[in-house]
């Protein structure tokens, strides 16, 4: 299971690998895949074949015998409440940092170049969107060094995969997360200058490539709308949707995958695509994706064309103009640009509710909007393509619907998944924060901001922790839902905080 060669522990899930996952003998499916071998997989599932029958054999000894448990730096650190959290937060940078040399040589992690920044709690491996919450806090820490290492790290595995992972795992091969690496490389370039935008244009060609392997096919077929991630609308313009290259369980999430896909209707394979490309919106699990709206068993994420993953690739191809441009590439430079101004008309055509006044994901297969309420719709306030009216709708249905005592809930639907009501995230508080002051929504913008820090203070002060996600209705609360207990750490939440108290 050495990962020198970037195989999937998984692959075939081999008998070992499904008895253990089915077992209950771990607290979730995550943990077995972060294992790391003491000999050759082949000869530890050889030695499980043999000894399985045994009356007196047990799987947990088995494991604890023939596997290292992955450890987790930061569980042995206590915060000391009487500090101001900003300072807890200075210090947490060096718990949640990982060094080169720290790096596992065997099982699932995927060895990186430079230190890198893990969230903290399960998560002990650097994740994509969540990198670019934390480097604003990073920012505000002023350890921009870190932040270009981190990039550094994901021009790496852009140029070893042809994308960024979901996170350094072998077991998250096949999908990437939020396109968010062209605003990594912009917030680089505020602290570095132009030159920046040059160094990683390579990877941001490479990224945008990736996101866009089927277009080409899709511009000559007739019959077929959608390749991998792209979706060719009725107006001639590309779209893009979420996916995964398998359609395969999770490894992380074995068990759990294949109890919901006993329950669907829809064919087995067809889920797996499902869950694993709302896996890479990295809205894993939001009513967003469900066809009733209620139930992960309705799950058909990848007929979706969701509004913040276009808005991001909108933004992706801006960046590479303005490269272009620096090198005097006009040729490339009006290619993006015209790309761009296309996309942009498409997303305004097919995701802006007229008569809602809000963004909606588009369901191209049943051709019409999808019905839920989500903070997807700040998104292009963030990167400012609504007009004046637009944003002004926006912003009063996020007052009306969205705007709780302690931040915003992700949808307005209460399903009992985390990406749902009545929880908050850090990066949507902060997408949607942006979002409004650049319209001029000051007073709201303020609103939140101050909202969702007093709801980050109230549970430090009780726990001494930083949460992934908050009970935004009822901030005294922790806030559930998800196939794990909230985490703490909390890369992405440190950061927007940080960020958000360089904004006063």
């Amino acid at each position: 299971m050495s990962n020198n060669n970037y195989t999937q522990p998984d692959h075939p899930f081999d008998e070992l690998f499904v008895a253990v996952q089915m077992s209950d003998i771990f607290p979730d499916s995550k943990t077995f895949n972060d294992y790391i071998p003491k000999y050759a997989s082949e000869l530890i599932l050889e030695k499980y074949l043999q000894e399985k029958n045994n009356p007196t054999f047990n799987l947990k000894q088995f494991i604890d015998n023939n596997y290292t448990a992955n450890s987790i730096p930061s569980n042995d650190y206590k915060s000391d409440t009487s500090k101001p959290i900003a300072e807890h937060l200075s210090a947490l940078w060096s718990i949640l940092t990982r060094e080169p040399n720290q790096q596992e040589q065997e099982g699932s992690l995927i060895q990186l170049p430079s230190r890198y920044v893990v969230p903290g709690g399960r998560f002990q491996e650097i994740y994509y969107w969540d990198s670019y919450f934390t480097m604003l806090g990073l920012q505000a820490s002023g350890q921009i060094d870190l932040i270009e290492g981190i990039i550094d790290n994901f021009a790496f595995l852009i140029d070893k995969f042809g994308y960024i992972p979901n996170g350094n795992r072998t077991y998250f091969l096949g999908r990437s997360q939020p396109p968010f690496f062209s605003l990594m490389v912009e917030l680089l370039r505020q602290e570095k200058g132009d030159e920046v935008l040059l160094k990683y244009l390579p990877a941001l060609e490479k990224e945008y490539d990736f996101w866009m392997k089927g277009k080409n096919p899709l511009t000559k077929e007739k019959e077929n709308i959608a390749i991998n991630r792209v979706v060719k609308m009725p107006n001639g313009g590309f779209l893009n949707r979420y996916w995964d290259e398998n359609n395969t369980p999770r490894p992380e999430a074995y068990k759990e995958d294949v109890e919901l896909a006993e329950q669907a209707t829809e064919k087995t394979s067809e889920i797996y695509r499902h869950i694993r490309a709302a896996a890479e919106s990295g809205w894993d699990f939001s009513s967003r994706w469900f066809k009733d709206g209620q139930n992960m068993s309705t799950i058909h994420t990848t007929d979706i064309i969701p509004i913040d993953l276009n808005c991001l690739l909108l933004n992706l191809e801006k960046t590479l103009f303005k490269a272009f441009l620096l090198l005097d590439d006009n040729f490339s430079a009006n290619k993006l640009y015209n790309a761009s101004k296309l996309r942009e008309k498409t997303i305004k055509k097919y995701c802006y509710s007229v008569e809602a006044g809000f963004y909606f994901d588009y369901d191209f297969v049943a051709q019409k909007h999808t019905e839920a309420y989500t903070l997807a719709a700040a998104f292009p306030l963030f990167f400012e393509i609504a007009n004046k009216f637009q944003a002004t709708n926006v912003s009063r249905i996020i007052k009306d619907r969205f705007l709780k005592d302690g931040g915003l809930i992700t949808t307005t639907t209460n399903s009992g998944q985390q990406w749902d009501a009545p929880n908050g995230w850090a990066p949507l508080q902060y997408i949607t924060y942006q979002g409004l002051k650049s319209y001029g929504f000051d007073i709201l913008a303020d609103k939140i901001k101050t909202r969702w820090i007093q709801s980050n203070e109230k549970v430090y002060l009780k726990t001494g922790k930083m949460t992934e996600k908050y009970n935004v209705e009822t901030p005294n609360t922790e806030a559930g839902g998800g196939e794990y207990p909230n985490q703490d750490g909390f890369g992405w939440t440190n950061g927007v905080f940080l960020k958000f108290l360089n904004f006063k």
